[in-house]
């Protein structure tokens, strides 16, 4: 994760769960995360191939130039991004998988933007993990952005993290840096496939998804 509005929700929604799979929607309190509304959503989904908005807030909105409230998720992906994300909410649903999600937005001007998308599991006692709390937030405000409409979305990358897992960036901030030693950031470093152990990575519809919190 490498927004600060992901991160953020993440550790709000993970503190929430505490040693659950997932919390319950009932104890989502809007005030505990004011500052992250304008980006935030909540999903229904009673069915992998099912995902509607009930809220989604003004931000998010603002930048698809439309009221999301109602409308379905699954609307505006190629075929082969939305069966990868038919996948992933069967995960969430079923596994309480969380996903981080690379998202570039087109308009019908050929604009593109980058925004990070994180997707959380709730829970709905008698009914099962059928709502979503999630984000998305641009990964920088071009000048077009809330004028121009996204029309259409297409995944750039894709990572779930399991119930057991940690994100890399709440490791990260655990660690007490040595000033003495050089700091890398781990995306500069190339990884040799050699170093993922066979069987560590999953198909998720077209994509290849790799186990592990690092997203």
């Amino acid at each position: 994760m490498k927004n600060g509005v992901t991160q953020t929700l993440y550790s709000y929604w993970d503190e929430l769960r505490g040693i659950r799979p997932a919390p319950n929607r009932s104890e989502i309190d809007p005030g505990q995360i004011r500052g992250l509304l304008g980006d935030t959503f909540i999903l229904e989904s009673n069915s992998p191939h099912e995902a509607r908005y009930r809220l989604a807030g003004t931000r998010l909105c603002s930048t698809h130039c439309r009221e999301l409230k109602g409308r379905n998720f699954l609307r505006g992906w190629n075929d082969k991004d939305r069966e990868a994300l038919e996948s992933l909410l069967a995960a969430i649903r079923e596994d309480a998988a969380a996903a981080v999600i690379g998202v570039a937005g087109h308009t019908e001007r050929k604009q593109q933007v980058a925004m990070e998308m994180l997707l959380l599991p709730l829970n709905v006692p008698g009914e099962g993990r059928v709502r979503i709390l999630g984000c998305c937030t641009p990964m920088d405000r071009p000048y077009w952005l809330g004028l121009h409409p996204i029309l259409s979305q297409s995944i750039t990358s894709l990572r779930l993290i399991w119930p057991d897992e940690r994100p890399f960036f709440m490791e990260r901030q655990e660690r007490v840096q040595n000033p003495m030693m050089p700091r890398f950031k781990v995306d500069d470093m190339p990884i040799p496939p050699s170093s993922l152990p066979q069987g560590a990575e999953r198909r998720v519809g077209h994509l290849t998804v790799y186990n592990g919190g690092k997203g």
